[in-house]
């Protein structure tokens, strides 16, 4: 099992719901956390609400490549590593695909898909030198299709497949690549405001602790794609 410990971490989305859950449960396991959101404020606040000194907030949009970049070279600079990137950043726009706008269309693809690559561009080469590892946040929707889910679907799906193969890719450079389909959790997605009768659901911190989890596995050991579910569907 690895230790984890001052190990550095960057989250994209890691303002609120899966990314601030994620983000909690590595800071109260002793990890360096960069959180970014679109809104800098936003992350600020998030880091507020961490409490740790170990945390960074960053304005990042991960549609912006050139974002991204600064993001990296922003972690780097204030804790002198990357071990850890999760690509979490993402939006939700459902419609049949015959009402379905080209905007709609255009952010889910450019936020969920381009951005996970935009990520992993960006800091693969300090991934490569702390030997770390990547995570995206695809969902149960990137292997199960539904009505009014084209656009989300399409997205969701590339994530899995793009993940997979960047998984073949780096894995003989010491880059672990996994990618986490979760199903129903509790969080702001689609602008849903949390409440009580999200209690059946997957936790934001359920999530977090996966992918403590995950990052002291051995190094031998790569879990390339996770399914995850709550129990009972409420």
């Amino acid at each position: 099992m690895q230790n984890i410990e001052n190990k550095v971490a960057y989250i994209t989305g890691g303002t609120k719901g899966i990314g601030f859950g994620i983000a909690k449960s590595l800071v109260e396991n002793g990890v360096k956390v960069a959180i970014s959101g679109r809104n800098l404020e936003d992350a600020e606040n998030a880091k507020h609400l961490l409490g740790n000194q170990n945390v960074l907030a960053i304005q990042s949009d991960v549609r912006n490549f050139e974002d991204e970049q600064k993001a990296v070279a922003d972690v780097v600079a204030n804790f002198g590593q990357l071990d850890f990137v999760i690509a979490n950043a993402g939006l939700g726009k459902f419609a049949p695909v015959y009402e379905m706008s080209l905007e709609d269309w255009n952010a889910m693809i450019d936020t969920n898909l381009t951005g996970v690559f935009h990520s992993l561009k960006a800091s693969v080469e300090e991934l490569k030198k702390s030997k770390g590892h990547y995570i995206s946040i695809s969902s149960l929707a990137g292997t199960n299709f539904f009505a009014n889910g084209a656009g989300y679907n399409a997205s969701k799906f590339g994530v899995v497949g793009f993940t997979q193969a960047a998984m073949l890719d780096l894995r003989e450079l010491d880059v672990k690549c996994t990618t986490i389909m979760p199903g129903s959790v509790t969080s702001h997605f689609n602008d849903h405001k949390p409440n009580d009768a999200d209690a059946w659901k997957i936790q934001p911190e359920d999530l977090g602790q996966m992918i403590v989890d995950l990052f002291r596995m051995n190094s031998n050991v790569l879990p390339s794609k996770i399914e995850v579910r709550p129990t009972k569907t409420k």
